[in-house]
């Protein structure tokens, strides 16, 4: 701004070398090329806003959902997420400070989710404003020179410009154009649901992000193991692991309530795929919120759905029944203990069994669960996934579990910091070796061990996504709009029709692919033949009148 009474400032002349010389821009001139704020953020959005950019952003989605198939992931299986970083100690911090294990709700994966969404909005919207223009719009008229397009025919004939245009037109609405006449010349045009198709898809994916972001606002995930004839509570302190989303209330689970009758599975004893198994089923019976007794037959990939929520079969395993007695012969723990499986084919697994109620010393277990014990000490472990000979081998502590300082504790995992490890009296490590219905007594007058039995356990985990059938007629939708801008074709013609000094009428047509397909020659030739050829029927017509009469 100039102040009253001041002179203008000159411009700076010269080179670029000659202007650095003059020195730095004096008050608020600005260098070539300079953007103000304004400017800066009209650019940063027409690039957020482009085509290339959604294409770019909806390709990083594609790339960033790859870890979250690939790494195991908190929100569905927690305890294959500590098998993870057990195995993997140098990557796990690493994995852990980049949200690898929580990936569709990391920071960076929901960044590149809500800017997706602004880039389609911004470009759907004038988009469509241009479409709705063009789709009222009536088609161009026919350019001065129709013979100098590529695709391009001409011929004479003795009928009226008027008839042959009437007859184009005719020719040309039942080929679904939009036709209008004027100046000696017909123009058309169709393929207009081609943009309405693109527009369709790039709509579709919005609703598909909708989708799955009601699901992630509104819905929840958990997991829980229930032990055979155990039950479960659709309540939040019933899951082993619970992940709500960021709008979900207590009070909006379903209400519903079930038991694990059995679990039924057969294991293959021979061919290539020995010791596995090929049947998972789980009866269940349960209650809805009006207490309505049912029973269903779960599998994997076929879940129960009760009011929306889905209950899902993800994992199996076994669950030693164990009897420990503190060192007053007292009961102080008895019951199914799941283990976890550290091997999916012959189910070798690790558990661990806490007794904070013995005295007068705590007890804690820690080891393995074998189902099927190979008896040859040279070859330890376990043979098949089927429980055909339980085993039991476990660590024994005495001592504090450190379960009183408030600090939480994972049931899988073993604080050993303030306990004793039993030893026998040579010395060595004792160990709880029980085959089922054998007892040991813990060294040092502290207990007893007794392995009473097995129980299979069944993890299910239970889902509810509101908006998985929005996301997915979101997706049949964009796959329905893809199809169209994919194999609709815009197309114009034109045809004019002229009389010459001689009496005929110069005939030409003219037509423009505004597609990458090159069958319009072959359109514009049939499209000629057929308005000769209905001249040709029409005058045959006409004569055969004539010689009636």
């Amino acid at each position: 701004m100039i102040k009253k009474g001041a002179s203008p400032e000159e411009p700076r002349k010269g080179s670029p070398a000659q202007r650095d010389e003059q020195g730095p821009a004096q008050g608020n001139e600005r260098l070539p090329g300079e953007l103000t704020a304004r400017e800066l953020l009209r650019w940063a959005w027409r690039q957020l806003t482009s085509m290339r950019t959604a294409l770019v952003l909806l390709l990083l989605l594609a790339l960033a959902a790859i870890p979250g198939s690939v790494i195991p992931q908190t929100s569905v299986d927690s305890f294959a997420v500590s098998e993870w970083k057990d195995d993997h100690t140098t990557l796990a911090p690493i994995y852990e400070k980049l949200g690898m294990f929580e990936v569709f709700s990391s920071v960076w994966f929901s960044a590149i989710y809500v800017l997706l969404a602004i880039s389609l909005v911004g470009c759907i919207l004038p988009r469509t404003r241009v479409y709705w223009r063009g789709l009222r719009a009536a088609p161009p008229t026919a350019p001065r020179n129709l013979t100098r397009l590529p695709d391009s025919a001409a011929y004479t004939t003795g009928e009226t410009p008027e008839v042959v245009l009437d007859r184009a037109r005719m020719l040309l609405k039942k080929k679904r154009y939009r036709v209008v006449s004027g100046g000696g010349a017909v123009s058309a045009e169709r393929g207009y649901l081609r943009e309405a198709g693109n527009l369709l898809f790039h709509i579709a994916v919005l609703v598909v992000l909708a989708g799955f972001a009601i699901g992630s606002l509104w819905g929840y995930k958990g997991g829980v193991i229930v032990v055979e004839d155990g039950s479960f509570s659709n309540t939040p302190t019933q899951y082993d692991d619970f992940t709500p989303g960021q709008l979900t209330r207590a009070g909006a689970l379903d209400s519903f309530t079930f038991r694990v009758d059995d679990f039924d599975i057969e294991w293959l004893y021979s061919g290539p795929r020995k010791g596995m198994a090929r049947k998972f089923v789980a009866g269940l019976t349960w209650w809805d919120e009006k207490g309505t007794e049912s029973t269903y037959d779960l599998r994997v990939n076929h879940p129960l759905n009760i009011g929306g929520t889905d209950v899902f079969l993800i994992g199996h395993g076994y669950a030693p029944v164990i009897t420990v007695r503190d060192g007053n012969g007292d009961v102080a723990y008895s019951g199914p203990t799941p283990f976890l499986p550290e091997n999916q084919q012959t189910f070798q697994s690790y558990g661990v069994i806490k007794v904070p109620t013995a005295q007068p010393k705590q007890i804690g277990l820690d080891g393995l669960f074998l189902p099927t014990y190979n008896e040859d000490p040279m070859n330890f472990g376990s043979i098949l996934g089927d429980d055909k000979n339980p085993f039991i081998t476990l660590r024994a502590y005495v001592g504090d579990l450190g379960l009183g300082e408030g600090k939480p504790q994972s049931v899988y995992a073993l604080d050993t910091s303030k306990m004793k490890a039993l030893a026998r009296e040579d010395g060595g490590m004792f160990r709880v070796d029980l085959h089922v219905g054998e007892s040991v007594d813990l060294p040092g007058a502290n207990g007893s061990v007794t392995f009473e039995g097995v129980k299979p356990w069944v993890r299910v985990e239970v889902a509810k996504k509101p908006g998985t059938w929005l996301a997915l007629g979101g997706a049949i939708v964009a796959l329905v709009g893809l199809c169209g801008s994919l194999y609709i074709r815009p197309r114009r013609l034109w045809v004019r029709a002229v009389r010459s000094a001689s009496g005929e009428t110069l005939v030409e047509v003219a037509g423009l692919d505004r597609s990458a397909r090159s069958d319009l020659a072959d359109d514009l030739t049939a499209f000629v033949a057929a308005l000769q050829g209905a001249a040709t029927d029409v005058t045959a017509g006409a004569a055969g009148v004539q010689e009636d009469q």
